[in-house]
C-alpha cells in the first residue's frame, strides 16, 4: 500500500465530509419527489396523467438508485477512513527504520575487539541521534528552546532552582529533559533548572 502523509489525512477527511453533505442533499431532494399516483396528479387529462405517472415512476427509480449509491458511498468512505487512520504513520515509520538499523549496527560494533570501540561507538550513536531528529523535524517536531532563555511556564517545567551568579534571575541554566513542539503545539514541556531571583 502507498505511504500516507499525515497532513493528507485531515484533508481527505474534509473532502469525504463535503462529498457526504452533497450526497445527503441529493437524498433530501430525491425524497421530495412524489411517488406515482399521488394527489398532485388529480384533475390532469389522461395523456398528461399518464406522462406524469411515468415521470414520477422514473424519478422514484432515480431516487431509489441515489439512496443506494449514497449508502454504498458511505460504506466506501468509512472503509477508506479506517484504512487511512490505520496506516497514517507508515511514512514516519519507514523514515525511522534506518535509524534503528544504525543503532543496531552500533551495538554490533561494540562486540568487536578493536581498542577504539568506545570512541567509534560514541561517534556512531551521536550521528544516529542527529539522523533521528532530522527525520522527526520532517514531520513537524521541533525542540523547545531552553538554556539561556527566560523561564516560560507555557513551555518549561521548573524542577529546581540554581543559586548562580552566571545567569540573570529567572533564566534557564540547565535542562534535565528536553521539551518538544509538534507543528506549533506543545507535546512535552522542557524540564529545567532556573536561576534564583535572589
Amino acid at each position: 500500500m502507498a505511504s500516507i502523509d499525515i497532513e493528507d489525512l485531515d484533508k481527505t477527511e474534509e473532502e469525504s465530509d463535503e462529498q457526504l453533505k452533497e450526497a445527503s442533499g441529493l437524498e433530501d431532494e430525491a425524497q421530495s419527489l412524489e411517488e406515482p399516483g399521488g394527489e398532485a396528479l388529480d384533475g390532469l387529462p389522461d395523456d398528461d396523467l399518464e406522462r406524469a405517472v411515468q415521470e414520477a415512476a422514473s424519478n422514484y427509480e432515480k431516487y431509489l438508485r441515489a439512496v443506494a449509491d449514497l449508502e454504498n458511498y458511505k460504506k466506501r468512505a468509512e472503509k477508506e477512513r479506517i484504512e487511512l487512520k490505520k496506516y497514517a504513520n507508515e511514512k514516519l515509520l519507514l523514515e525511522v527504520l534506518p535509524v534503528t538499523d544504525n543503532l543496531q549496527r552500533a551495538l554490533d560494533h561494540v562486540d568487536g575487539d578493536e581498542p577504539n570501540n568506545l570512541a567509534s561507538l560514541t561517534e556512531g550513536v551521536s550521528m544516529t541521534i542527529d539522523q533521528l531528529f532530522k527525520v522527526l523535524a520532517q514531520f513537524g517536531l521541533t525542540e523547545v528552546k531552553a538554556v539561556g532563555e527566560k523561564f516560560d511556564p507555557e513551555f518549561h517545567h521548573a524542577i529546581s532552582h540554581d543559586n548562580t551568579t552566571d545567569a540573570e534571575p529567572g533564566t534557564i541554566v540547565s535542562v534535565f529533559q528536553k521539551g518538544y513542539i509538534l507543528k506549533g503545539r506543545l507535546i512535552r514541556p522542557a524540564m529545567v533548572s532556573v536561576a534564583n531571583d535572589e
